[in-house]
């Protein structure tokens, strides 16, 4: 997070050198933050990697290409027109790296496969999802495919699925990419990438490499988890 008392926070405890190191979450393409780590020569790691992150260490999912793996599943089961749920139009304005990636690999998948897409914001909990949803079927209705990375929206998401009556996968296909509890709890299950659980262990042992030696070269992973295949997708619906 950013800004008011995030901001202080961040600089007493990067001025004042009160730890031996950082793990740095909730990266943006372009992060003040990493630049100050930087500056002060704090070790540090990101879960997250700016647009340019040459020379510090990270971890990540490579959103651009699990995305893009479930608008080419979707599309292999004959959906035509998709809908990319991502995060919060305040955090895509941020330049959030995870909803920025999501939204290149969904565009460059749908051109790839001759689809139609479309890109919708989503506030980051259960009443969002409930609207967004209400807006897709509103503003959307050939939209037969879904892919989402907003695991938070999932709950309202699937209240709104109940009220209107539509049926998951018959009416409606729904991917993404999100942790994999959030996936099962979904109903049904949901079609995901399920974000690993150790990704903050990675983290950490990569910091500890890098307090003990800060003058090796900066490692990076780069995680692309398989996608788990339940109920919640289907062929496309005949209309």
């Amino acid at each position: 997070p950013s800004g008011g008392e995030h901001d202080r926070s961040f600089e007493r405890i990067v001025g004042g050198r009160r730890v031996d190191g950082v793990v740095l979450m909730e990266i943006r393409l372009a992060d003040e933050r990493v630049t100050r780590l930087q500056e002060v020569g704090l070790p540090f790691v990101t879960i997250g990697h700016t647009a340019h992150p040459d020379g510090t260490c990270w971890v990540d999912l490579d959103y651009a290409t699990l995305v893009a793996r479930c608008v080419h599943h979707l599309a292999d089961l004959g959906h035509q027109h998709l809908a990319l749920v991502n995060r919060s139009a305040e955090l895509v304005a941020a330049g959030y790296g995870p909803s920025q990636r999501a939204l290149s690999g969904f565009t460059e998948a749908v051109g790839r496969r001759g689809l139609t897409g479309v890109d919708l914001c989503c506030a980051d909990d259960a009443a969002g999802g409930e609207a967004c949803l209400e807006q897709l079927r509103a503003d959307h209705p050939d939209v037969t495919g879904v892919v989402t990375i907003n695991e938070a929206a999932l709950p309202g998401i699937q209240r709104a699925l109940e009220r209107a009556h539509v049926v998951v996968p018959r009416d409606l296909s729904i991917a993404g990419v999100v942790a994999g509890h959030w996936a099962e709890d979904f109903r049904p299950p949901l079609t995901a990438a399920d974000v690993p659980t150790e990704m903050g262990a990675h983290a950490v042992d990569l910091l500890l490499e890098r307090i003990a030696t800060p003058d090796a070269p900066a490692r990076h992973l780069l995680l692309t988890p398989p996608i788990s295949l339940r109920a919640s997708t289907g062929p496309a619906p005949a209309r």
